[in-house]
């Protein structure tokens, strides 16, 4: 499971996600019902930002590389004119554009770094019958490929969005990892210590017997106060290392659903170097031939092989099953069976190994009368009774799958589905 083949164009496109920025000029890119490039918005910082021309709802007609011949693209799939759009640090691009006045210009834009700062850490101070709680929200577990520094990190930005909180002076925190579906394991274990100082983390087994327990090094908490982590069935891998690691420490409580399930390690393996140079350079220009002239690779790719499996400080492993919250919240997927690692009739099974010597923190949350409380709100708050009955109506629509070819019983069908998803559509406001 989650052994694959990434194409050069994907393996890029990874490491991007992965570090949360990228080479190009920032701009966000949709084709239109009508096969015209349109800019959607423009990324605030980036090049095409600062050089002030470039607008959304401007649409893209001509892309050039510098001064040699644009190229017309209308008419061409959004992916291969962000292609075109991208390249070398410091090179110019230029873009013919009709602005929403009607008129043309041509945007000479220099290539630069671009953040995707909705990729990174961030904070507020939320107030609330006296108390104030920091929140931090974290989209996943980036990590600084530079390695000297210079790039984002994301044990590093929640560590500095905790600094700004506790100068605040918050009552207590909540760290946000719905639906991050994980990242860099060095950044789990240096974001741990955050919260516990120095400890084991997360244990790690490969097909052998023997397991390796990565541990943090700070040499004490930067936060000791009440700490709170929501999860959901979209938090997976790395997500789950930090919720299972405060679950098993009494550190934190953890809130919401059932995680995705995914407990396994994955290593990017280049291709490249298992052939000759010669065999390499067929294999590129056979890639460059396939796409027309419309792509230039640097590579044959990579393998995402599956290599190891992660483990809880207890023992326990995060495969299959997850991270069961301390206080759970209705979700309208949870009884659903094509969701989370389970889906995957290959998955691996679920095991166990000899737990870490590890200390429990010295004043674990309460957790018996937290799920009191909050079992009492659930039941008497509307929003929660609608996400129970539309879980049940899902898990229905799933258990009955058949497609009546009756045209009004399949129309009826529908309109109660689209009524079911603008409902889950509402909640999410």
């Amino acid at each position: 499971p989650h052994t694959d083949f990434l194409p050069p164009e994907d393996k890029k496109r990874f490491d991007e996600l992965m570090s949360g920025s990228f080479i190009g000029i920032g701009a966000s890119l949709q084709q239109t019902e009508d096969g015209k490039i349109k800019v959607a918005a423009v990324i605030t910082g980036s090049p095409a930002w600062k050089q002030g021309h470039l607008k959304a709802e401007d649409v893209i007609t001509k892309v050039a590389q510098g001064d040699q011949t644009p190229v017309d693209v209308e008419g061409m799939e959004t992916d291969d004119v962000v292609k075109l759009i991208r390249g070398p640090q410091d090179t110019e691009v230029r873009l013919t554009v009709k602005h929403a006045d009607g008129t043309s210009e041509v945007v000479p834009i220099i290539r630069g770094k671009v953040d995707m700062e909705d990729t990174f850490a961030k904070s507020a101070v939320i107030e609330n019958k006296g108390k104030k709680i920091g929140y931090i929200y974290l989209p996943e577990f980036y990590a600084d490929f530079n390695g000297n520094g210079s790039g984002h990190s994301s044990g590093r930005d929640v560590a500095a969005e905790v600094q700004k909180l506790k100068a605040e002076h918050v009552d207590g925190i909540v760290l946000d990892l719905r639906n991050n579906g994980g990242g860099s394991l060095t950044d789990v274990v240096d974001m741990a210590g955050i919260f516990i100082g120095k400890g084991p983390v997360v244990q790690v087994r490969a097909s052998g017997n023997q397991s390796v327990t990565l541990k943090s090094q700070n040499a004490a908490p930067l936060y000791t106060g009440p700490l709170a982590i929501m999860v959901n069935n979209g938090s997976a891998s790395a997500s789950e290392i930090m919720a299972a690691a405060m679950q098993d420490y009494g550190r934190a409580v953890i809130i919401g659903t059932n995680t995705f399930g995914k407990g396994t390690v994955q290593k990017l393996v280049s291709l490249d170097q298992f052939v000759n140079s010669s065999m390499r350079d067929q294999i590129i220009a056979a890639f460059n031939k396939a796409k027309g002239g419309d792509a230039a690779y640097d590579g044959i790719g990579s393998l995402k092989l599956t290599i190891q499996k992660f483990y809880r400080v207890n023992g326990g492993s995060t495969q299959l099953k997850g991270v069961t919250p301390d206080i759970v919240l209705p979700d309208a997927y949870e009884q659903l069976e094509n969701i989370g690692e389970r889906k995957d009739k290959a998955a691996l099974p679920w095991d166990k190994i000899t737990a870490s010597d590890y200390r429990l923190w010295d004043s674990p949350p309460a957790l018996a009368s937290l799920r009191s409380g909050s079992q009492k709100r659930i039941a008497d708050n509307e929003t929660f009774k609608i996400i129970k009955q539309t879980g049940d109506r899902l898990k229905a629509q799933q258990d009955n799958n058949v497609v009546s070819l009756n045209e009004s019983k399949f129309v009826a069908k529908q309109k109660e589905s689209e009524a079911i998803s603008k409902k889950l559509e509402e909640l999410d406001k």
